[in-house]
């Protein structure tokens, strides 16, 4: 496979890093961290306002219908910026959800909201801790009514709406289980904040008790339509990952160069050389995963669940290696609260849980490999 982005994505990259360098400063990335509020709302509208929440939204229902490829290019810098903002929740989760399987008339209600930055998304899948599996699905529906606990949701005590997973019979199958959307500033909807990793990024527990539930594709599909959203939002999060582990990269490249000791700056050092071109060779590998995860994404090739999957899993190890031992090439500095060392990774540990595991996402890739083989 030979696959590159073209200019006018690059253009829009360069255009989306220059946006986020003025108004994703780490400055402001910490102001939300130390809780000066659940996330940067002058940010977020302004994403909105440059199209860039709604570039993977069809013309019609509100977005630009870029495509995918634009919204891997801006998933990248929003990466390499910590943008501290409900992007992955609302746009890789809850809307491609709804493209996935709404009705014409739900994605013409619900998604121009999303695309001006109105409406914040989510989807709510996990029930404590675990990887995703339809078994693990306790929350149910009946007669349109949803009752059940969800913990955690991402960005779940400032979303607006969410795609709920949830049972609709108690054979335990997958058919079983269905998509639903939830206004969760309705009735029934209790929602408690949670601290994590990374406050930048938000976690909740959410209990539905008697909760109006709309459903959203056909009934059985539910579990079918999630394995493919997860699957795009694996590669679109692998991009964001990408872009942290390449920022992670140079910040211990440009202290290197300028720190001196013994006279010498410690890029000169062996030890340091040999963090810097591990993490370089981590760094790169997972663009190129993530690049084929690109492709199959927008060309929705039939190679798609297994390119996710090794997208996912070599960009969570990039971004993980690249944000551990940028701290240990600053040294005693790495580990303090005044660098910006901790905010990649606190990043990169956050995002490693965010659509399970890493050895659930290996599992899957063998899985996935040995089906195609034996077919």
């Amino acid at each position: 496979m030979n696959f590159d982005f073209s200019d006018e994505q690059k253009q829009l990259r360069d255009e989306a890093r220059r946006y986020l360098a003025e108004h994703s400063s780490p400055k402001a990335v910490r102001a939300v961290l130390e809780g000066g509020a659940p996330f940067d709302r002058a940010l977020w509208k302004g994403l909105a306002g440059m199209g860039f929440l709604g570039v993977a939204i069809p013309e019609e229902f509100g977005g630009s219908g870029a495509g995918h490829l634009e919204l891997c290019v801006i998933a990248e810098e929003m990466g390499r910026a910590l943008a501290p903002v409900p992007f992955s929740s609302s746009i890789y989760l809850a809307a491609e959800a709804i493209m996935l399987a709404g009705s014409d008339e739900q994605k013409r209600r619900l998604l121009p909201g999303i695309s001006s930055g109105d409406t914040i998304g989510t989807l709510a899948l996990f029930e404590g801790p675990g990887n995703p599996s339809p078994k693990a699905i306790k929350a149910s529906v009946s007669n349109g009514q949803l009752s059940g606990r969800k913990i955690p949701v991402a960005d779940g005590d400032i979303a607006d709406i969410a795609v709920v997973a949830a049972r609709t019979a108690a054979s335990g199958r997958e058919t079983d289980i269905g998509l639903f959307i939830v206004d969760l500033t309705g009735k029934g909807v209790t929602r408690k904040s949670l601290a994590n990793v990374d406050p930048s990024r938000n976690q909740a527990e959410i209990v539905f008790e008697n909760c109006p539930a709309e459903p959203l594709g056909a009934a059985g599909e539910g579990w079918s339509v999630l394995t493919r959203v997860l699957d795009r939002a694996a590669v679109l999060m692998a991009f964001e990952q990408v872009g942290g582990a390449d920022r992670a990269l140079e910040m211990g490249r440009d202290y290197a160069l300028d720190r001196i000791a013994f006279g010498r700056p410690i890029g000169s050092f062996q030890a340091v050389k040999h963090l810097l071109a591990d993490m370089y060779v981590s760094a790169t590998l997972a663009r190129s995963n993530a690049y084929y995860g690109a492709w199959a994404l927008s060309t929705n090739a039939a190679e798609l669940p297994e390119a996710a999957a090794t997208a996912r899993i070599s960009a969570t190890q990039a971004f993980q290696h690249c944000s551990k031992n940028n701290i240990q090439v600053h040294g005693g500095m790495g580990f303090t609260w005044e660098f910006d060392c901790h905010l990649y990774y606190r990043r990169s540990n956050a995002l490693a849980l965010a659509l399970g595991s890493q050895s659930h996402w290996e599992d899957l890739l063998i899985d996935r490999m040995r089906s195609r083989n034996a077919a």
